[in-house]
């Protein structure tokens, strides 16, 4: 059996990788020259640059547990955690996030008591929210604001909420869906009421003693050293074809693509692309699921590393970086000091901030030009950090439509998605579009994918 599977990021490449252990052929078709998507990695005077994510959650283990299978274990890394400290504009000043939050949820009175990021009316109701009881009955799904709001109040969805989010999803508190990005909070406000009482119920259950686990891990030398050993593990099994897929048809013994010219056909075939772009490509495979697959909506960001030589540049206050609410921003959503959050990262005698823009509603900053945008960051810089030295390198990124979002009825769509697909065998989707937006939900998803196919096929 043959699969054929439209793109090649790192979705597409862990489900030849899972076709490739299963003895089944197939056949990569990504438009672009090399392999790997959004994960881009570059070294720069002894700098390792993320063009796109620089790490993924530790708490979803897919992609961990892919790195150690194939061979990668010894460069898996965490980040430090334990000088791990994230700051908020507020006022045009850095103010540090308190200890004892989970997120935007209040897990210990007095740090959060004395911080100067909210005000005391919004703290007394942080405190009050500890007494809320649990709905009479199950509540609708409500974008991210909304929920936010009902239980903590609007300053909290300003200061907390919106600069997290945005720093994850690249989209508005006032479109997410709380059930899709939030879904453990809601799960603790249907049982408790209260998400204070609820996380901290959470924290006392939770095994005591032991090494904690870091938030994010990466890979030493760059997350390119994962897709470029999936790369190596496919070669000679699994061929690849550069081209834009042009068209999907379905046929008594499977699915054809037009790329390059040419019909490529296949017994399965696995979306690995957008979203958006699956749908345009199946619908004359079928017209309701390429509907619901392009109204999966997408934003658009930029990430631009900057790399100082260290007796160049002013300091950098400890911690992992900084968030911009949308109430303070400009055009920065946030930056990382990449040094602080990993090591082996970034030299001793270098500095590296890597910067966010983009979003949700702001996806026009995409047009500017590098000298623009240089300029602009900088300048932000400057007003933040109090310096403005010359950097020795920079690198931008511009990534279109390549972050899905998850407005308020996601959930519902993808049913709809995965009922439909029931009813044509052969045919998968896999990606950021679906249950998760991380590196691990797309290996997850991938694989799954290729899992799917084969236990469908004939041995």
């Amino acid at each position: 059996m043959r699969t054929l599977i439209i793109g090649g990021g790192i979705t597409g490449l862990a489900a030849a990788y899972e076709l490739v252990k299963a003895g089944r052929r197939s056949t990569i078709i990504e438009a672009q020259p090399v392999l790997g998507g959004v994960i881009q990695t570059e070294t720069v005077e002894g700098c390792v640059l993320e063009g796109g994510p620089d790490s993924f959650l530790a708490a979803k283990p897919a992609a961990a547990e892919l790195i150690r299978e194939v061979g990668l274990g010894d460069q898996l890394i965490g980040s430090k955690d334990h000088e791990r400290v994230t700051y908020l504009v507020k006022g045009g000043r850095l103010v540090p996030l308190p200890d004892g939050l989970l997120m935007m949820v209040p897990t210990r009175i007095l740090p959060v008591a004395f911080s100067p990021l909210l005000s005391w009316s919004t703290k007394m109701r942080m405190g009050l929210e500890y007494f809320r009881k649990p709905p009479a009955v199950p509540l609708p799904d409500r974008t991210v604001e909304e929920f936010i709001t009902d239980h903590y109040g609007r300053e909290t969805v300003d200061y907390l909420a919106e600069p997290l989010l945005a720093g994850v999803y690249g989209g508005s508190v006032a479109r997410l869906s709380v059930v899709s990005v939030l879904t453990r909070f809601v799960e603790i406000e249907s049982k408790y009421g209260s998400l204070t009482r609820g996380v901290l119920a959470a924290k006392k259950r939770a095994p005591r003693g032991g090494e904690t686990a870091p938030l994010f891990q990466t890979l030493k030398s760059g997350l390119a050293a994962l897709s470029g050993e999936l790369e190596r593990r496919i070669q000679g099994q699994c061929e690849v074809i550069t081209g834009r897929a042009e068209r999907v048809e379905r046929h008594a013994g499977g699915y054809s693509v037009r790329v390059n010219g040419e019909d490529v056909t296949a017994e399965a075939l696995i979306m690995a692309c957008p979203a958006w772009q699956a749908g345009a490509l199946l619908r004359g495979v079928d017209e309701r699921l390429a509907g619901l697959l392009e109204g999966v909506e997408y934003s658009s960001s930029i990430t631009l590393a900057l790399g100082y030589r260290r007796e160049q540049c002013g300091h950098i206050p400890p911690g992992f970086g900084f968030l911009v609410p949308a109430k303070e921003r400009r055009s920065l959503v946030a930056c990382t000091f990449v040094g602080a959050k990993f090591p082996y990262r970034v030299p001793d005698s270098h500095v590296m901030l890597r910067c966010f823009l983009g979003g949700a509603g702001d996806e026009g900053i995409l047009d500017w030009s590098d000298g623009e945008l240089l300029a602009a960051v900088r300048g932000e810089l400057k007003r933040l950090l109090g310096w403005d030295a010359e950097p020795a390198f920079t690198r931008i990124r511009r990534w279109r439509r390549s972050m899905a979002q998850y407005p308020v009825g996601h959930a519902a769509r993808i049913r709809q998605v995965r009922e439909i697909l029931a009813g044509l065998p052969g045919l998968e989707v896999a990606g950021n579009a679906y249950e998760g937006i991380g590196i691990s939900d797309c290996v997850r998803t991938g694989r799954a994918a290729a899992r799917a196919v084969t236990a469908g096929a004939p041995a």
